[in-house]
């Protein structure tokens, strides 16, 4: 295997005539805000894309999967927007402790919810959550 450098200073890698580019990143997965175009007021501060990416999932609030709206609407479970404002309240505070999957209890249900994803995963009323065993959760939240 040879290295090579153009004049540009691009190179290639591998045996001559079967060059192969060579892409090298530059720093990584990073969002570079204050460079053109950018929003004023930022100060041209370097942020890791999943911090980014992590601020605006939870900015949009809870979600469900698809798995768990089919379960709600099997058990005739609905949530108020004082639910939902309770559930966002929940996750929020899961996830300022570090959680990752949560076992939210509200008043007559579960939910499991990815705090990561701000996603629940499934629902279960009270009356279906009796005799169950919750596997894969680090963190219990109490509402």
């Amino acid at each position: 295997m040879v290295e090579r450098l153009n004049a540009n200073g691009s190179g290639y890698v591998g045996r001559p005539g079967y060059a192969t580019p060579v892409v090298t990143p530059a720093r990584g997965p990073e969002v570079t805000r204050g460079g053109p175009g950018a929003a004023a007021g930022t100060g041209g501060r370097i942020e890791r894309f999943d911090s980014v990416l992590r601020a605006a999932v939870a900015e949009q609030g809870v979600r469900f999967s698809a798995h768990a709206e089919a379960r709600m609407r099997l058990r005739n479970i609905r949530l108020s927007s004082q639910d939902m404002e309770k559930l966002n309240t929940a996750v929020a505070r899961a996830a300022a402790k570090g959680a990752k999957e949560s076992l939210v209890l509200m008043d007559r249900l579960a939910l499991v919810v990815s705090i990561e994803n701000r996603t629940v995963i499934t629902a279960i009323d009270s009356a279906s959550a009796k005799e169950n065993v919750f596997t894969n959760i680090d963190s219990a939240v109490i509402i």
